[in-house]
Protein backbone atom coordinates (compact mmCIF):
# COMPACT_ATOMS: atom_id res chain seq x y z
CA UNK A 1 0.00 0.00 0.00
CA UNK A 2 1.19 3.57 -0.63
CA UNK A 3 0.44 6.83 1.14
CA UNK A 4 0.53 10.25 -0.47
CA UNK A 5 0.22 13.89 0.52
CA UNK A 6 -0.16 13.49 4.25
CA UNK A 7 -1.98 16.51 5.67
CA UNK A 8 -1.18 17.21 9.32
CA UNK A 9 -3.48 19.28 11.54
CA UNK A 10 -2.40 22.88 11.47
CA UNK A 11 -2.79 23.22 15.25
CA UNK A 12 -0.67 21.01 16.18
CA UNK A 13 2.58 -12.27 17.38
CA UNK A 14 2.63 -15.43 17.58
CA UNK A 15 -1.04 -15.90 18.53
CA UNK A 16 -2.86 -17.86 15.80
CA UNK A 17 -5.93 -16.45 14.10
CA UNK A 18 -9.33 -17.92 14.96
CA UNK A 19 -11.58 -18.86 12.05
CA UNK A 20 -13.52 -21.77 13.57
CA UNK A 21 -16.80 -20.26 14.81
CA UNK A 22 -17.55 -23.34 16.95
CA UNK A 23 -14.60 -22.79 19.34
CA UNK A 24 -13.14 -20.04 21.46
CA UNK A 25 -10.47 -17.82 19.87
CA UNK A 26 -7.02 -19.35 19.97
CA UNK A 27 -5.23 -18.23 23.09
CA UNK A 28 -8.36 -18.37 25.25
CA UNK A 29 -7.86 -20.04 28.63
CA UNK A 30 -10.29 -20.52 31.48
CA UNK A 31 -9.65 -21.87 34.97
CA UNK A 32 -11.80 -24.42 36.77
CA UNK A 33 -13.96 -21.54 37.96
CA UNK A 34 -16.28 -20.33 35.15
CA UNK A 35 -16.00 -16.80 36.52
CA UNK A 36 -12.22 -16.56 35.99
CA UNK A 37 -11.51 -15.36 32.48
CA UNK A 38 -7.85 -15.14 31.50
CA UNK A 39 -8.24 -13.29 28.23
CA UNK A 40 -7.02 -9.68 28.38
CA UNK A 41 -7.89 -8.42 24.89
CA UNK A 42 -9.55 -9.74 21.75
CA UNK A 43 -9.25 -8.28 18.23
CA UNK A 44 -12.02 -8.87 15.67
CA UNK A 45 -12.31 -7.85 12.04
CA UNK A 46 -15.99 -6.90 12.19
CA UNK A 47 -17.70 -7.68 8.90
CA UNK A 48 -19.92 -5.22 7.08
CA UNK A 49 -23.53 -5.48 8.24
CA UNK A 50 -22.74 -6.82 11.72
CA UNK A 51 -24.32 -4.77 14.49
CA UNK A 52 -21.98 -3.90 17.37
CA UNK A 53 -23.86 -5.79 20.09
CA UNK A 54 -24.17 -9.38 21.31
CA UNK A 55 -27.95 -9.49 21.63
CA UNK A 56 -29.79 -10.87 18.56
CA UNK A 57 -31.03 -8.54 15.85
CA UNK A 58 -33.98 -9.19 13.56
CA UNK A 59 -32.24 -8.40 10.27
CA UNK A 60 -28.48 -8.23 10.96
CA UNK A 61 -25.76 -10.47 12.28
CA UNK A 62 -24.44 -9.56 15.74
CA UNK A 63 -21.10 -9.95 17.48
CA UNK A 64 -22.38 -13.26 18.87
CA UNK A 65 -22.17 -14.67 15.34
CA UNK A 66 -18.38 -14.17 15.41
CA UNK A 67 -17.38 -14.15 19.09
CA UNK A 68 -18.30 -16.94 21.53
CA UNK A 69 -16.00 -15.84 24.35
CA UNK A 70 -18.19 -15.00 27.38
CA UNK A 71 -18.04 -11.74 29.29
CA UNK A 72 -16.33 -9.47 26.76
CA UNK A 73 -17.70 -6.24 25.35
CA UNK A 74 -16.51 -3.73 22.72
CA UNK A 75 -13.95 -1.07 23.58
CA UNK A 76 -15.65 1.54 21.45
CA UNK A 77 -18.22 0.95 18.74
CA UNK A 78 -18.25 0.46 14.98
CA UNK A 79 -21.43 1.10 12.99
CA UNK A 80 -23.12 -1.85 11.31
CA UNK A 81 -22.35 -0.38 7.88
CA UNK A 82 -18.67 0.05 8.77
CA UNK A 83 -16.02 -2.66 8.82
CA UNK A 84 -12.70 -3.43 10.37
CA UNK A 85 -10.81 -3.55 13.64
CA UNK A 86 -12.83 -3.87 16.83
CA UNK A 87 -11.28 -4.57 20.24
CA UNK A 88 -13.18 -6.39 22.98
CA UNK A 89 -12.30 -6.97 26.62
CA UNK A 90 -13.72 -7.98 29.98
CA UNK A 91 -11.60 -5.30 31.70
CA UNK A 92 -13.46 -2.04 32.30
CA UNK A 93 -10.31 0.03 32.90
CA UNK A 94 -8.72 -1.26 29.69
CA UNK A 95 -11.91 -0.56 27.78
CA UNK A 96 -11.84 3.05 28.97
CA UNK A 97 -8.17 3.52 28.02
CA UNK A 98 -8.91 2.32 24.50
CA UNK A 99 -12.25 4.00 23.88
CA UNK A 100 -12.35 7.31 25.75
CA UNK A 101 -11.17 10.34 23.71
CA UNK A 102 -9.35 11.85 26.70
CA UNK A 103 -6.72 9.11 26.37
CA UNK A 104 -6.07 10.23 22.76
CA UNK A 105 -5.51 6.76 21.30
CA UNK A 106 -5.51 7.28 17.54
CA UNK A 107 -8.02 5.36 15.42
CA UNK A 108 -7.28 5.12 11.68
CA UNK A 109 -10.05 4.86 9.11
CA UNK A 110 -9.96 4.28 5.38
CA UNK A 111 -12.91 5.96 3.68
CA UNK A 112 -13.90 5.51 0.06
CA UNK A 113 -15.75 8.70 -0.78
CA UNK A 114 -17.78 9.82 -3.74
CA UNK A 115 -15.95 12.40 -5.85
CA UNK A 116 -12.37 13.52 -6.49
CA UNK A 117 -10.91 14.85 -3.23
CA UNK A 118 -8.37 17.67 -3.61
CA UNK A 119 -5.65 18.86 -1.25
CA UNK A 120 -7.78 21.78 -0.06
CA UNK A 121 -10.43 19.32 1.15
CA UNK A 122 -7.83 17.25 3.00
CA UNK A 123 -6.70 20.44 4.75
CA UNK A 124 -10.29 21.22 5.76
CA UNK A 125 -10.66 17.76 7.28
CA UNK A 126 -7.32 18.07 9.07
CA UNK A 127 -8.15 21.46 10.60
CA UNK A 128 -11.44 20.24 12.04
CA UNK A 129 -14.96 20.29 10.62
CA UNK A 130 -17.99 22.13 12.00
CA UNK A 131 -20.73 19.50 12.16
CA UNK A 132 -23.29 21.84 13.70
CA UNK A 133 -23.50 20.21 17.11
CA UNK A 134 -19.70 20.21 17.57
CA UNK A 135 -16.43 20.94 15.77
CA UNK A 136 -14.15 17.95 15.27
CA UNK A 137 -10.64 18.04 16.68
CA UNK A 138 -7.68 18.55 14.33
CA UNK A 139 -6.66 15.23 12.79
CA UNK A 140 -4.41 13.76 10.12
CA UNK A 141 -5.81 13.37 6.60
CA UNK A 142 -4.09 11.47 3.78
CA UNK A 143 -4.69 9.96 0.41
CA UNK A 144 -4.37 6.17 0.51
CA UNK A 145 -4.23 3.37 -2.06
CA UNK A 146 -5.64 0.18 -0.51
CA UNK A 147 -4.46 -2.16 -3.26
CA UNK A 148 -4.85 -5.90 -2.72
CA UNK A 149 -4.41 -5.65 1.04
CA UNK A 150 -8.07 -4.68 1.50
CA UNK A 151 -10.67 -7.44 1.22
CA UNK A 152 -13.70 -6.94 -1.08
CA UNK A 153 -16.90 -5.83 0.59
CA UNK A 154 -20.03 -7.99 0.51
CA UNK A 155 -22.20 -6.52 -0.89
CA UNK A 156 -20.04 -4.14 -2.95
CA UNK A 157 -20.63 -0.40 -2.92
CA UNK A 158 -22.84 1.17 -5.56
CA UNK A 159 -20.83 2.11 -8.64
CA UNK A 160 -21.56 5.02 -10.94
CA UNK A 161 -19.27 5.19 -13.95
CA UNK A 162 -19.63 8.95 -14.36
CA UNK A 163 -18.56 9.76 -10.78
CA UNK A 164 -15.04 8.96 -9.53
CA UNK A 165 -14.25 7.81 -6.01
CA UNK A 166 -11.29 8.61 -3.76
CA UNK A 167 -9.76 6.65 -0.90
CA UNK A 168 -8.60 8.75 2.05
CA UNK A 169 -7.29 7.93 5.51
CA UNK A 170 -8.41 9.87 8.57
CA UNK A 171 -6.57 9.43 11.88
CA UNK A 172 -8.72 10.72 14.73
CA UNK A 173 -8.82 10.51 18.53
CA UNK A 174 -12.53 11.19 19.09
CA UNK A 175 -14.66 8.50 17.48
CA UNK A 176 -18.07 10.08 18.08
CA UNK A 177 -21.21 8.64 16.52
CA UNK A 178 -20.73 8.37 12.73
CA UNK A 179 -18.05 11.03 12.94
CA UNK A 180 -16.01 10.12 9.86
CA UNK A 181 -19.10 9.84 7.68
CA UNK A 182 -20.37 13.18 8.92
CA UNK A 183 -16.97 14.81 8.35
CA UNK A 184 -16.67 13.72 4.73
CA UNK A 185 -20.30 14.63 4.01
CA UNK A 186 -19.80 18.08 5.54
CA UNK A 187 -16.99 18.86 3.08
CA UNK A 188 -19.01 17.56 0.11
CA UNK A 189 -17.78 13.97 -0.26
CA UNK A 190 -20.20 11.31 1.04
CA UNK A 191 -18.59 8.12 2.35
CA UNK A 192 -19.42 4.99 0.35
CA UNK A 193 -17.29 2.53 2.33
CA UNK A 194 -15.64 2.89 5.74
CA UNK A 195 -13.03 0.56 7.24
CA UNK A 196 -11.26 1.00 10.58
CA UNK A 197 -7.75 -0.24 9.85
CA UNK A 198 -5.90 0.73 13.01
CA UNK A 199 -6.20 1.43 16.72
CA UNK A 200 -3.08 2.87 18.31
CA UNK A 201 -0.13 0.62 17.43
CA UNK A 202 -2.40 -2.09 16.01
CA UNK A 203 -2.88 -2.52 12.27
CA UNK A 204 -5.52 -4.91 10.96
CA UNK A 205 -3.36 -6.04 8.05
CA UNK A 206 -0.37 -6.79 10.27
CA UNK A 207 -2.71 -8.80 12.50
CA UNK A 208 -3.71 -10.87 9.47
CA UNK A 209 -7.44 -10.66 10.15
CA UNK A 210 -9.97 -11.29 7.40
CA UNK A 211 -13.65 -10.39 8.01
CA UNK A 212 -14.98 -12.46 10.92
CA UNK A 213 -11.50 -13.49 12.14
CA UNK A 214 -10.43 -12.85 15.73
CA UNK A 215 -7.30 -13.32 17.83
CA UNK A 216 -6.08 -12.82 21.39
CA UNK A 217 -3.70 -9.93 22.09
CA UNK A 218 -1.71 -8.83 25.15
CA UNK A 219 -3.38 -5.97 27.06
CA UNK A 220 -0.68 -3.46 26.09
CA UNK A 221 -0.92 -4.24 22.36
CA UNK A 222 -2.74 -0.99 21.43
CA UNK A 223 0.30 0.92 22.70
CA UNK A 224 3.20 -1.46 22.05
CA UNK A 225 1.92 -3.50 19.12
CA UNK A 226 2.48 -7.25 18.69
CA UNK A 227 5.61 -9.12 17.63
Amino acid sequence: MQYHAAIQPESTDSNPIHRDRSRQPAGYRQSDSPRTLLMPLLALNKPFGTICQFSPHETRTSLADWITTPGVYPAGRLDSDSEGLLLLTDDGALQARIAEPRHKLVKRYWAQVEGAVDIATLKKLARGVDLGDYVTRPCRADYVEPGESLWPRTPPIRFRAAIPTTWIELSITEGKNRQVRRMTAAVGFPTLRLVRVGIGALDIFSLGLQPGDSRILPPDAPWKGVA
